[in-house]
């Protein structure tokens, strides 16, 4: 009866150590599946942002580019603007010494 009661007790030593064993196991990989589900969902959440940046970076590349456009229109209008100021400047700078030669022309008898 004692070696039963050894036996049994025995058993049920190594039962629950065998259970112990496998709840270990299973928690184990239960761990290392949620690890690696928090490692995937990481990598998307990194991947969207990665998305996100090139989107906002490609944005904002375009507006600088339209800017940067707007810009050299702009410079090349005043460019042209200036031309037309200088040549009708030196329409009026023509035409005043012409008119001032003529008045010396005039007034040289008298002189």
């Amino acid at each position: 009866a004692v070696n039963d009661e050894e036996l049994k007790k025995r058993i049920a030593e190594e039962l629950a150590l065998e259970r112990a064993r496998r709840d270990s196991e299973a928690q184990k990989r239960r761990l290392k599946q949620e690890q690696m589900y928090v490692r995937d969902e990481f990598g998307k959440l990194l991947e969207r942002e990665r998305i996100s940046s090139n989107e906002h970076l490609t944005r904002a590349i375009l507006r600088e580019r339209a800017a940067t456009e707007e810009e050299r229109q702009k410079a090349q209008r005043f460019a042209r603007q200036l031309e037309e100021k200088d040549r009708e400047l030196k329409k009026h700078d023509a035409y005043y010494k012409e008119q001032l030669a003529r008045l010396e022309e005039r007034v040289k008898p008298f002189f």
